[in-house]
């Protein structure tokens, strides 16, 4: 099915009409459509944007983890190139036949062969449902420093549960979406380079739509293998999250690691002293990866607040 994936070109950028926050660009969108197998009909569209449609092998991984699922009433739309992952999945919802949307990251890596299925039940058992994410866990294959990694990170994996949940885990990475719903709230913010998750949530949240986790949908979102690009990703990260408290600070909002109801805004100081406390209990704990990302997010986060760029 993915042997020969053809791309295509589509200038003007389609101009997306449900959007709220829209970023507009005069490059031409470039996209993949695959269409479902035989004797199926579509009721998921599968959105997956991606920089080089490799993504270091993760993505042909992914290519054949879809091949090998349970469900199979799906479409699936790449979106080549473009760097603002809001605008990249809007323009593929604008295209998409499914009522239901599913985006995966090109580094997402399927956990069982009944994920996409779990997620489908869940969201048509309840139309109170809005948002459904799976179980991001800790591959047994993956490398000591992965493991860690994720082991240490708060949101680097899902705490673990037995039924549907109430959480703002929740993630992009494998989140099956109501399609009605993304256009009735206006889509991804395209304005922010980071914070696409949150906004998201809280935009379904306010219009009276749950956002939930599901037992077995099972995923992971692996980190980068090695501590540089570990590093090099919190420090563009912190720059990015430095961006959006400048210019959008409404949009800025809490994300927890554990289920359950949270805060959604947090007064700039107040996380400057919990950012010192989350670092004093890193070292006190052991957990060195951690303090060394939480450190160089925070040099990133202050580049970019005393020296301004645009972010792209």
């Amino acid at each position: 099915m993915f042997d020969r994936i053809r791309w295509e070109s589509l200038c003007p950028y389609p101009s997306r009409p449900f959007v709220s926050y829209r970023e507009e660009t005069t490059d031409p969108l470039r996209f993949a459509r695959v269409f479902p197998a035989p004797g199926h009909t579509v009721e998921v569209s599968i959105i997956i944007p991606t920089l080089d449609a490799d993504r270091g092998g993760y993505l042909p991984r992914l290519f054949h983890q879809l091949e090998q699922q349970t469900y199979k009433e799906w479409e699936l739309l790449l979106v080549l190139g473009d760097r603002r992952q809001g605008r990249a999945i809007n323009a593929a919802a604008a295209l998409a036949k499914g009522s239901l949307l599913l985006t995966l990251d090109d580094d997402t890596e399927l956990g069982c062969p009944d994920s996409i299925g779990r997620l489908v039940t869940a969201i048509e058992s309840d139309r109170t449902i809005g948002l459904a994410g799976g179980i991001n866990g800790i591959p047994k294959d993956a490398s000591a420093f992965v493991k860690r990694v994720m082991r240490e990170i708060p949101r680097r994996s899902t705490p673990p549960i037995t039924q549907i949940t109430d959480s703002d885990l929740a993630e992009h990475p494998l989140l099956l979406i109501n399609k009605e719903v993304f256009f009735q709230v206006g889509g991804e913010n395209e304005m922010i380079p980071r914070g696409l998750d949150p906004y998201l949530r809280e935009a379904f949240r306010k219009a009276g739509y749950r956002v939930v986790v599901v037992p077995g949908a099972e995923y992971s979102h692996l980190p980068p293998s090695t501590i540089d690009a570990l590093l090099r990703q919190f420090y563009r990260n912190g720059k990015a999250a430095a961006f959006v408290n400048r210019h959008y600070p409404q949009w800025a909002i809490e994300t927890p690691s554990v289920h359950g109801p949270f805060r959604l805004h947090v007064a700039f100081p107040s996380r400057a002293v919990r950012f010192l406390f989350r670092q004093g209990y890193a070292l006190l704990t052991g957990k060195l990866i951690w303090f060394l990302c939480e450190g160089v997010y925070a040099v990133g986060f202050l580049h970019e607040w005393l020296f301004p760029t645009e972010q792209r």
